[in-house]
């Protein structure tokens, strides 16, 4: 009995060659290939070579040379049928029984598939050929697409009143057509209707590349029509189990250990047409185990960037408290926040790959901080505030499977409460001598320092930081552009520096030309030179610590403006000025 050829591919598709060895060989990476010692032979020297993108494995010392399922049966003895079920389980995939229902369900899937080759290519020439359809080639060109994204993904447009079921009713039965989720039965008009009509349509294809599901998109505003849709689960599609995109994204892990995961198909559309190809997307669906695990065959960093708005922050929190049970201590799992209202596609189009990417290495934050940072904020300064906090942390920690993990996690989470309560773990600490100001001298520097206000205090810090760190934050710029000062003095100066810094010269100190009792004043009074002390070599601090700055001053600014528009709410009552405060009360609480 032969095993389906498309079975055995997709155990292939899912498992890389070194995913395989590594169970029973130590290996290391050179260059495009791994290279280990023999399994075939005692030696010193590693003579033993993976190579993931051809798909082969090759020793040396023996001549030996295969694939996973070779490899399998040479290392394990075992017959190929025995290392077909070894790898299936290995993959999640279920085994192949040969039975009655097999056959039936490898005649399913084969009808399913044709079907949904069919469908897809049938619409994609439409798109790309009938006159017919100039809306949805304007709103493509509006969304800047090419037709070389068009063909790539295979995107279709579906007519408001399609008949394509007849078509296909010549070939497969009805409840066949059904079962493939692409149509479904009206029961008052007594007609079976394509569910996609009126949409632009994105193929979902498997791991092989087949198409098995579509997501639609509407190209009208019509309220009543949710913006976006998926194919109903089908015996051959479970959303929690796919991703879009991972067909073609997988080929690129030989080259590159990062995927981004974002949220819609136009994100993941929009950031392969700027050049970055390592990225898919979830489907609109919660993160599953089963898509992390996915991921985590192929990527050793995951990468979630989710929309800038608040839904994008929640579906974060969501996918960062799921997906954290699955860390493992060879593989990452990241958020990347992008600005308000921003999405992936919408940011990557109007700053470009090369701004994204380094966008990327600034801001991503380990999915253990971003959740401490989340409830962190969520956190009020009493007893039992803090120890909600405390026991929610070691609750997440707690569901992390690997042990390593779990430990080092909860050891972050225990230490950055710590560093939130000194004076609990006082009687912890060795007594220690600690050189004091003078009494007179102490005295002083509190007056002066009385008379600043928290904001000048907070934009003391941002100056401090700038003018002791010009060459870093030169070559990031797009990071302090945007900060917004209040202090006339420190806003004209911040102004200055950044013109200065975005003509590109080097720049020193001395040429910022500052007035000497202004830096004086800076240098005495910026409470960060504290934290910057023992930080001044660690440039990824140093932008951790300049986004707090900035977030602090974003408030300043929110605080501000809602006690304006509070005090002309309750002069004008008006709608307009209440939705106005209520959005403002959001980011607020966002930030």
């Amino acid at each position: 009995m032969k095993y389906p050829k498309e079975y055995l591919d997709e155990i292939k598709n899912r498992l890389k060659v070194s995913t395989v060895v590594s169970k029973s060989v130590s290996l290391k990476k050179r260059g495009k290939e791994f290279v280990g010692l023999s399994p075939f032979k005692n030696e010193k020297t590693p003579s033993f070579t993976v190579n993931d993108e051809k798909e082969f494995y090759h020793c040396f010392a023996t001549s030996e040379h295969g694939n996973i399922f070779d490899f399998v049966m040479k290392t394990q003895n075992l017959k190929f049928g025995e290392a077909v079920k070894y790898l299936a389980q290995l993959a999640g995939m279920q085994p192949y029984m040969f039975s009655k229902k097999d056959e039936e369900r490898e005649k399913k899937w084969n009808e399913y598939k044709s079907i949904f080759s069919n469908y897809v290519e049938f619409y994609h020439n439409e798109l790309l050929k009938n006159e017919n359809y100039s809306i949805a080639r304007d709103y493509l060109k509006n969304r800047s697409l090419s037709k070389d994204e068009v063909k790539k993904f295979k995107i279709g447009y579906i007519e408001k009143n399609p008949n394509f079921f007849e078509k296909l009713k010549k070939n497969y039965s009805e409840q066949t057509l059904v079962e493939t989720g692409l149509f479904y039965f009206d029961e008052k008009k007594k007609i079976y209707v394509e569910r996609f009509r009126g949409r632009l349509i994105f193929p979902i294809n498997n791991i092989s590349g087949q198409p098995i599901a579509l997501g639609g998109r509407i190209i009208e505003n019509l309220d009543y029509l949710a913006k976006y849709i998926n194919s109903p689960e089908t015996n051959f599609f479970k959303k929690g189990s796919n991703l879009y995109n991972l067909d073609l994204a997988r080929k690129l892990s030989n080259k590159i250990d990062h995927i981004y995961l974002v949220e819609g198909y136009m994100d993941v559309v929009g950031l392969s047409k700027n050049g970055i190809d390592n990225v898919v997307a979830n489907l609109g669906t919660s993160l599953t185990d089963k898509q992390i695990l996915t991921l985590n065959q192929f990527f050793d960093d995951i990468i979630i960037c989710f929309d800038g708005d608040e839904s994008g922050y929640k579906a974060a929190v969501r996918a960062a408290e799921n997906s954290i049970k699955e860390l493992k201590p060879e593989k990452q799992i990241s958020f990347l926040f992008l600005p308000d209202k921003e999405d992936p596609d919408s940011y990557v189009n109007e700053n470009g790959k090369d701004n994204f990417i380094d966008f990327t290495k600034q801001s991503k934050l380990s999915i253990h901080q971003f959740i401490f940072s989340h409830y962190k904020k969520q956190t009020k300064n009493n007893p039992s505030s803090m120890a909600i906090f405390e026991k929610k942390l070691r609750s997440v920690a707690n569901t992390i499977k690997d042990n390593f993990i779990k430990k080092y996690v909860l050891e972050y989470f225990l230490e950055k409460i710590t560093e939130l309560t000194p004076h609990s773990n006082q009687n912890n600490k060795r007594f220690y001598t600690k050189k004091t100001k003078s009494l007179e001298s102490t005295k002083k520097y509190f007056q002066a320092s009385r008379s600043l206000t928290g904001v000048e205090l907070k934009e003391f810090s941002l100056l401090y930081l700038v003018i002791n760190k010009l060459d870093l934050l030169q070559a990031n710029i797009h990071l302090i552009e945007n900060i917004k000062l209040f202090t006339e003095l420190n806003k004209k100066i911040f102004e200055m520096i950044v013109e200065k810094l975005k003509s590109g010269s080097q720049i020193t100190i001395q040429d910022l030309k500052l007035d000497t009792q202004l830096i004086e004043k800076i240098n005495k009074f910026a409470p960060i030179k504290h934290i910057l002390k023992n930080q001044s070599d660690d440039d990824q601090k140093i932008i951790e610590l300049l986004e707090d700055i900035s977030r602090d001053l974003i408030n300043y600014d929110l605080d501000f403006r809602i006690q304006e528009l509070e005090s002309k709410f309750s002069l004008d009552m008006s709608e307009s000025t209440f939705n106005e405060l209520k959005e403002l009360k959001k980011k607020q609480n966002l930030n």
